[in-house]
């Protein structure tokens, strides 16, 4: 039902709940196996930025089981608090205890602002979290920004396939919720000296009443470099004109010692594996260098790989959207460039190895 269709006292009774009593911005702190997931620091450093705004604190959330050294590192990251939740149930992330506790602390304390990564732990804790608290929740967000005149976030993320960038607001809802793919945010600069306030709260769960149960992990193999992991990564798209294209791409990776990424074009021609793709529907990258071969540089493909550090573009098209993103553009056809450049590294490479 939509609020136009609900009786007047109803949809008064659930807008606007008191906004004036959440405080604060909030961050999940994920982890698995007791490593923490750098999303969560690099969303303490974005929390920071806007808690300028707001004039509001940072505080941290943090569940599981004998995981009191990880307050510390949350402080030297940026936080001001930690809410700590501790119990055996929550050893490893399921999602029901998880969202109980969540929920538990949210009506407690009232977070103005929850934020979480945009991983496979963080989307499933956020939209159920958002679904027992009936509030709003905006996924995969690329920027975040306070508005200046009511204070509301301002959550901006690719929409309608990429094409277009949407600014989503939750205006009468808290707290309001959003997840950011790892790798969009800077990561902060850690400060030893600093730390904070440890706020413990009990949890009362029996084992029993969790129906999964958790046997084993078991790590995905991945081609090459990981392209999360990589700090040069090398992107065919639809201008590599098929797999002979891609191998192209994979010989200047392999001489550069980078990873090989791929636009959605490339994957869904199934000119190579989707653990490649990069952009809205795959994954975020921010590495030192990112070469781009042959992609055009839609929304959804910018999204993946607009944070890193220096973007070169090697097309063919001079109009190519990608050139208003690239430090450095080359004009050109990349079956003759990429070639090219593979040998003008590999003689470099081999002649820095022949010196005495």
């Amino acid at each position: 039902m939509s609020p136009g269709e609900m009786k007047p006292e109803v949809a008064q009774a659930m807008a606007d709940p008191a906004k004036s009593q959440y405080k604060g911005i909030w961050v999940y702190l994920e982890h698995a196996e007791k490593t923490p997931a750098p999303v969560s620091w690099e969303l303490i450093g974005e929390a920071r930025r806007l808690a300028k705004d707001l004039k509001a604190e940072v505080s941290a959330v943090l569940l599981g089981h004998d995981v009191k050294a990880m307050p510390e590192e949350a402080f030297a990251y940026g936080a001001d608090r930690v809410y700590l939740v501790q119990s055996p149930v929550l050893r490893d992330y399921r999602t029901r205890p998880y969202a109980r506790v969540a929920v538990e602390l949210v009506e407690k304390y009232h977070p103005e602002i929850f934020l979480l990564g945009a991983t496979a732990q963080g989307r499933d804790l956020a939209s159920t979290v958002a679904t027992k608290l009936a509030t709003g929740l905006t996924a995969d967000c690329t920027s975040l920004d306070i508005d200046q005149e009511t204070k509301d976030l301002r959550q901006t993320r690719p929409a309608f396939g990429g094409n277009i960038m949407a600014t989503i607001l939750c205006r009468h809802r808290r707290p309001q919720m959003s997840t950011v793919r790892p790798h969009i945010m800077p990561m902060p600069e850690r400060e030893e000296d600093r730390h904070g306030e440890v706020v413990e709260d009990e949890f009362q769960m029996a084992e029993e009443e969790v129906a999964e149960k958790v046997l084993t992990f078991v790590r995905k193999k991945t081609e090459g470099i990981p392209l999360e992991q990589a700090d040069i990564v090398v992107s065919g798209g639809r201008g590599t004109g098929g797999a002979e294209g891609m191998d192209k791409i994979r010989r200047l990776a392999e001489a550069l010692g980078a990873a090989v990424g791929a636009s959605r074009a490339a994957v869904s021609n199934g000119w190579i594996g989707q653990d490649h793709q990069v952009g809205q529907t795959g994954q975020t990258v921010r590495p030192k260098l990112y070469i781009a071969c042959g992609i055009s540089g839609s929304i959804q493909h910018l999204a993946g790989m607009q944070s890193s550090e220096l973007i070169v573009a090697i097309n063919k098209d001079p109009k190519a959207p990608i050139f208003e993103a690239s430090d450095y553009g080359l004009v050109g056809d990349l079956h003759q460039v990429v070639p090219a450049l593979t040998k003008a590294f590999e003689r470099l490479i081999e002649g820095q190895e022949a010196r005495p």
